[in-house]
């Protein structure tokens, strides 16, 4: 029997369907189809210049704004050959580093809602909203920041900014366990997720998948620390509070063990943006530019560790005020490519529990 799961089902963030083929309550195939909220993003990047082009860059994944923008901004940075004041260095990384302890909360709280247990996501999102309150105080912003410029950062941080963002990322840290409690110490859940949709290293590493599933399976790879940018080459040195969280067992369990690890390094991370912020002595935030920014002629590749995993864009540039071409490398796409080899052999029961610990946002998928 084939069986549509989708377009508009709701164990999917947004719009994606599923083609199975079914032999009784076993899944044959599976066939992930895209495209269904497809705006073109990448063509749009071509008749915008490199301040406009944010706004739209931002939005693929609209649970990581603040980190979708980093990769536009610092692929014109490096062509321009643009140093950035250190403190919009050090304000980026303590802002990408709260993004992604906002998209790793939803996803901490949607994830059990879709196994059929609604409490945990109020508590997920009693922690987002410490987060968001700090975020839309700092950028004006709830979702799409548009925080970043090329050369720094919009404006310089609030008078005593940095102090909420301390209360609040100790607030956080304070009642993280009790939705830990909920998640890792449920039997239902745990039954619902060891030995579910297991993914090898092998597989995740032959189709690209990367972020908190790929770690989750034993791929050791975190671009924070393998290629440092902004402040990470600091922060995930030798003393650094960063460390990069993996798992063996590659199963829907492991996968959000791997997501919960990595909101306690991220808040670590908060706080030694914040110490370092408030020890630099004032100064600019960003680089005065041109009326009409034109970017050398050339290419260049630039990727960041998004929450969800490897962004990345490839910027050619005709020495234009608009890119020639900008190609978006989304983390999403390969995390949901990977299930037409994930789910075959899995019950339509445990579907949903595969395909909600794939943590994956279908705007990012379809760009």
């Amino acid at each position: 029997m084939v069986l549509n799961i989708g377009p508009q089902h709701p164990a999917t963030h947004g719009v994606l369907r599923l083609r199975l083929v079914v032999d009784g309550e076993r899944i044959v195939s599976a066939d992930p189809v895209i495209g269904y909220m497809h705006r073109g993003a990448e063509k749009l990047f071509e008749v915008r210049d490199y301040r406009q082009i944010i706004v739209l860059a931002n939005r693929h994944d609209w649970l990581s704004a603040f980190a979708n923008e980093l990769g536009v901004v610092i692929g014109a940075e490096r062509m321009l050959g643009m140093e950035v004041p250190e403190r919009a260095v050090w304000a980026r990384t303590l802002l990408a580093e709260l993004n992604r302890v906002l998209n790793h909360l939803m996803f901490l709280g949607s994830y059990p809602l879709e196994l059929g247990a609604i409490t945990p996501i109020f508590y997920a999102f009693r922690e987002r909203e410490e987060i968001q309150a700090v975020m839309e105080e700092v950028s004006g912003g709830r979702m799409h920041y548009m925080f970043n410029r090329v050369g720094g950062l919009k404006e310089d941080l609030p008078a005593g900014w940095l102090g909420r963002v301390a209360a609040a990322v100790a607030a956080v840290r304070r009642r993280l366990p009790d939705l830990e409690g909920m998640l890792v110490g449920n039997e239902i859940l745990r039954a619902r997720t060891r030995g579910v949709g297991v993914l090898s290293r092998e597989l995740a590493a032959a189709y690209g998948v990367s972020g908190p599933i790929a770690r989750a399976s034993g791929l050791d790879l975190d671009l924070r620390r393998d290629e440092p940018y902004l402040a990470y080459g600091e922060l995930f040195g030798p003393g650094g509070p960063g460390r990069v969280v993996t798992r063996t067992e590659g199963d829907a369990l492991a996968r959000l063990e791997c997501l919960l690890e990595q909101v306690h390094v991220s808040l670590d991370l908060a706080e030694a943006c914040v110490d370092r912020l408030a020890a630099l002595p004032a100064g600019p935030v960003n680089v005065r530019l041109p009326k009409v920014l034109r970017v050398p002629e050339g290419h260049s590749y630039t990727w960041t560790e998004n929450p969800l995993g490897i962004n990345a864009y490839y910027l050619v540039s005709r020495g234009d005020k608009v890119p020639w071409r900008l190609k978006l490398r989304t983390a999403s796409f390969a995390n949901v490519q990977v299930l037409s080899r994930l789910l075959p052999g899995c019950l339509i029961a445990d579907m949903v529990s595969v395909l909600g610990s794939m943590f994956f946002v279908v705007g990012d998928v379809d760009k």
